[in-house]
């Protein structure tokens, strides 16, 4: 652990929780420790969204005033937005596959890289999140890829729809290969995709089931790394059908 960054971020909540119940503060500490922490790739990825919005004290307190109105609602908001990020700075992160990393970073999108990093942060402490979050990383790999290629979907278009347009666009559909293997090994990802896809309710209580079931962190690792693997592959796909074209 960063002991430094760790102080920072706790200087950060410990500041704003004064200022949300209160207290009066100049913005240049404020804007030290914001810039300082979202210049950190360990903390950028999980500094609270509201942070990188506010860029002084005043936006924040616009913010934290109209969307809670007593000091207790604003203390508990505060101290949720920031445990990810303090948490993650004590355990030292997890590291993140630095293949699956060079890879997404290649589609410049930020809320991509954000939700990869959300994932492989959440394994351990929270494998219920990594899983969401390993649904959202497909969803927004296969979004992004529309929106370069040119292809329009709907929002309410669910996961397997919108990887089977991708695969359509790519090629990737299983259909498209005469070689039995090759169509195996794409039926395959489908189907890892469909899983990802029907993931809604990991405790297995959401339907009325008696027997509540809990993810563990060897289920959330596997989940993560087989969103990993499916997004590099839709990625390094479509950039070799760029350069081919």
């Amino acid at each position: 652990m960063s002991d430094e960054l760790f102080r920072k971020a706790e200087r950060l909540q410990e500041l704003l929780v004064s200022r949300a119940t209160g207290g009066a503060h100049e913005d240049e500490e404020y804007r030290a420790l914001r810039r300082d922490l979202r210049e950190d790739p360990r903390a950028r990825e999980q500094l609270p969204d509201f942070v990188d919005r506010c860029r002084t004290l005043q936006h924040f307190w616009s913010f934290i005033k109209n969307e809670f109105g007593t000091y207790e609602e604003r203390r508990q908001f505060l101290w949720g937005e920031f445990s990810p990020l303090l948490n993650a700075l004590e355990q030292g992160g997890s590291p993140p596959d630095p293949e699956v990393e060079a890879v997404l970073n290649t589609l410049d999108s930020n809320h991509v890289h954000r939700v990869w990093q959300k994932a492989l942060e959440r394994r351990q402490n929270d494998p219920e999140g990594a899983i969401t979050a390993s649904r959202t990383l497909i969803e927004s790999v296969c979004k992004r890829i529309l929106e370069e290629i040119g292809v329009e979907y709907e929002e309410k278009d669910d996961l397997p729809n919108l990887y089977h347009c991708v695969a359509e666009e790519l090629n990737l559909a299983p259909g498209q290969y005469s070689e039995p293997l090759f169509g195996q090994i794409l039926g395959n990802c489908q189907s890892v995709v469909q899983g990802l896809g029907a993931i809604r309710n990991v405790e297995g209580d959401a339907h009325g089931s008696e027997k509540g079931y809990r993810a563990r962190p060897r289920h959330a690792e596997l989940t993560v790394n087989l969103a990993g693997s499916m997004a590099t592959f839709l990625v390094r796909t479509w950039k070799a059908q760029q350069s081919d074209g």
